[in-house]
């Protein structure tokens, strides 16, 4: 055997005795598929930040630097406070006569009382005596009252007289060259906000009295105040603001529920308007 062959044998041997390659591992698609199902979406993936910020946009609230939510949330404030006596007698310290002349408070006396006006109400300012007309109750009849009459000028929507201790009324001069209350928006059911010191008391236009004399009030009315009701000495000689807002006017005129929600609504609005 020559050198080569020898060689040629030894290396076979070698070759024979190595061990063989460990094989090629094969790829797991099925592994990796679950993994991709299972596993958490990457933060880094740019379609799950699209996601999750569409996410963020459905459940995150509204920032208050979206002009538009500014809009939606703003709430519309409305003054719903009650009208003070000082919110109303801030609204009458000046008169324009309205009247062509001026009334007395009493018969025999001075007449130094004008009507005044705005755009919204007619006012005066005068006493309070005791008007005990309209149908009669244990308070108010021929026996308490001197004067009495069983009438009133405006009557209740079943057309009897108004009653003095039930409805809280004020009572307006008749028709004169001094003053015709119809031609300023002032009638029957007329609503009024009657002033007394620190109170305000709502009630409507009730009766009528003499041509020349202002300032009266139903027995009811200046209860509510806090005036003496009595129509022999009650009463109060000065002090009265009334307030009749103009081309107003509550049906049925003795439904004191209605005048008040009347009232109130009236008085806040002849408030504001003089802001």
């Amino acid at each position: 055997m020559s050198r080569v062959q020898s060689l040629t044998l030894a290396m076979a041997g070698v070759a024979l005795l190595a061990p063989s390659a460990p094989p090629t591992t094969a790829p797991q698609p099925r592994t990796e598929s679950a993994a991709r199902r299972t596993a958490p979406v990457s933060a880094a993936d740019p379609s799950a930040e699209v996601r999750t910020e569409s996410a963020a946009r459905r459940t995150a609230p509204v920032s208050a630097a979206d002009p538009s939510a500014e809009v939606r949330t703003e709430p519309v404030v409305r003054n719903t406070a009650p009208v003070s006596a000082a919110d109303l007698l801030a609204e009458v310290r000046t008169c324009a006569p309205v009247s062509h002349g001026r009334y007395r408070e009493d018969h025999g006396a001075k007449a130094t009382v004008p009507v005044c006006g705005t755009r919204d109400a007619v006012f005066w300012k005068a006493d309070m005596d005791i008007d005990c007309d309209g149908r009669p109750g244990p308070r108010c009849n021929a026996r308490t009252d001197p004067y009495f009459s069983a009438s009133t000028a405006f009557t209740r929507s079943d057309g009897r007289p108004l009653s003095s201790e039930e409805t809280p009324y004020v009572v307006v001069p008749a028709p004169s060259a001094v003053w015709n209350h119809r031609s300023h928006g002032v009638h029957g059911g007329s609503v009024v906000a009657v002033v007394y010191r620190d109170r305000v008391r709502y009630a409507v236009v009730g009766d009528t009295g003499p041509a020349d004399v202002i300032g009266e009030a139903s027995y009811a009315a200046a209860e509510s105040l806090g005036i003496d009701p009595d129509p022999r000495g009650g009463g109060t000689p000065s002090g009265v603001t009334y307030i009749v807002f103009k081309n107003s006017r509550v049906t049925p005129i003795e439904d004191h529920t209605a005048v008040v929600a009347a009232g109130e609504r009236l008085a806040r609005r002849f408030v504001d308007a003089g802001d």
